[in-house]
């Protein structure tokens, strides 16, 4: 396994601890299940994008992504806490629709199924 896919997975791992404790305790406004489904930081360990699927009433998970990505700055300093780096790289928070996507074609393909009977 290559640094950077295990790096990647220990950043998706400790960044879901701190989103659901840490971050949780922080601000209580964040709804629905936060799920960190994956993270990708760049060779130079500059920079990392972290996506997330959030699955909330629509205005509750918009309003849960704002608060996650005004707390980027918290979220990295919890996780230079918990990383042996000399640097923790940028977090970039961005949405991951491939649930919803997954979730909308088995309604279509439940659809399609009772049509046809």
């Amino acid at each position: 396994m290559k640094r950077t896919d295990r790096l990647n997975s220990e950043f998706q791992k400790e960044i879901s601890a701190i989103l659901s404790g840490p971050l949780k305790n922080k601000e209580p406004d964040l709804k629905g299940l936060i799920s960190v489904t994956e993270a990708d930081v760049a060779p130079d360990l500059k920079t990392a994008k972290i996506y997330l699927s959030i699955y909330a009433p629509a205005p509750d998970k918009e309003r849960t992504f704002e608060i996650i990505k005004a707390n980027a700055g918290f979220v990295r300093r919890e996780l230079a806490k918990v990383m042996r780096m000399r640097t923790v790289p940028v977090l970039t928070f961005l949405t991951d629709g491939s649930m919803e996507y997954g979730s909308k074609m088995d309604e279509l393909f439940a659809k399609i199924h009772r049509d046809e009977t």
